[in-house]
């Protein structure tokens, strides 16, 4: 197959993945396995030193200084096949002014997480570059429930993506509606991605396919997010919303049906990924198209 089909090439078994803790640190007991596990999928870890602390304050893994010089280290040192955030949280956003966008844009090695690394999926993605939304070692890996979706990265991660491969489908859901869209696949989570807004940081949403989710936010916060959104323009510049899960509060739904019919796009709802379960790998960055009626997500 042509190389330029090759959208997240495979990640050979040895591979060396950097697990950095950018955002939160992990809870107790959350650290230990993971070495155990990535070498059971088999890869090489090496955990880095923001996976340790000391945190500064009880929502960071490690002080500033030690999380940024570990982003720069795991993109920039060509020992590292990918790189693979611990957990989310909160603090990945303190980090971005001071952030040298060359080291993370000389290389196309993977970046996998969710949650707060959405801000650090968007400077991949303003750089042209595909990441991975995906579930993370100290946030979902040995859950009960959770064998799927972490046996689904690591067919993802071996098999690589390419154009015209099937990322998955939703189910029918009452908020899908519209026809098919296409366009590059941005966005993550709902209140990182908006907290972007303003920012020389927020990726291109001319004509994107701009994929939300969110959890703990109740419906006037996801209320006031989308109305932020839409005074933005965001929500009348893309060209398509994919909606996965918002879990940990009060359903939004009410919320969630008052903006959506507003919306002069189509919707593609119920897109199993989020932080609840499942929670699929979703590249970002990436082109793709969306089609409502078949719930089908496919690249290129």
């Amino acid at each position: 197959m042509a190389e330029a089909s090759v959208l997240i090439p495979p990640l050979a078994p040895g591979a060396q993945i950097a697990v950095i803790a950018p955002a939160g640190p992990p809870k107790p007991g959350r650290l230990d396995p993971v070495a155990g596990w990535l070498r059971e999928r088999g890869y090489e870890p090496a955990l880095l030193p923001s996976c340790f602390g000391p945190p500064p304050l009880d929502f960071l893994a490690a002080p500033d200084a030690v999380r940024l010089a570990d982003v720069h280290t795991a993109f920039a040192d060509a020992r590292f096949d990918a790189v693979l955030a611990l957990r989310g949280g909160s603090g990945c956003i303190r980090l971005l002014d001071r952030l040298q966008l060359g080291r993370l844009a000389c290389t196309r090695k993977l970046l996998i997480g969710y949650s707060d690394l959405t801000v650090l999926h968007a400077l991949r993605t303003n750089a042209g570059i595909a990441s991975l939304h995906a579930p993370m070692p100290a946030s979902d890996w040995g859950l009960p429930g959770a064998e799927a979706d972490t046996d689904a990265l690591f067919q993802c991660l071996a098999a690589g993506w390419r154009v015209g491969d099937e990322v998955g489908r939703a189910a029918p859901h009452p908020f899908t509606t519209g026809s098919a869209a296409h366009g590059r696949l941005i966005g993550g989570n709902l209140a990182m991605f908006c907290a972007l807004l303003g920012t020389p940081y927020l990726p291109d949403v001319d004509g994107a396919l701009l994929f939300l989710e969110d959890i703990s936010e109740e419906p006037y916060r996801v209320d006031r997010m989308f109305t932020q959104l839409r005074l933005a323009g965001v929500l009348d510049r893309i060209a398509g919303l994919l909606l996965g899960s918002f879990t940990g509060a009060e359903s939004p739904d009410a919320v969630l049906a008052d903006h959506l019919s507003r919306l002069r796009c189509p919707v593609l709802a119920g897109w199993p990924s989020g932080h609840g379960q499942p929670n699929r790998p979703l590249p970002l960055g990436v082109h793709a198209e969306m089609d409502p009626a078949s719930g089908r997500l496919v690249l290129g």
